[in-house]
């Protein structure tokens, strides 16, 4: 499998952690694979209209929740 420039340079990054930290992060990644449900993750660095409205949504929210509570 060849990795992308992004992803050699993560790699790279998380191999630098000491192996405590290294862990600490793989299972924080699985937590957040596992909070996906399965779904893909486009890793673009462009955001669509949609992703700019679902954001938008989800911030406003948030603030919602947050001033009523």
């Amino acid at each position: 499998m060849e990795l992308s420039r992004p992803e050699e340079s993560l790699v790279q990054a998380v191999r630098q952690l000491p192996p405590n930290a290294r862990q600490e992060l793989t299972s924080l990644a699985i937590r957040l694979a596992e909070l996906a449900h399965g779904k893909a993750i486009d890793w673009s660095d462009v955001w669509s209209d949609e992703d700019l409205e679902d954001f938008t949504r989800a911030s406003l929210q948030r603030f919602e929740d947050e001033e009523s509570a």
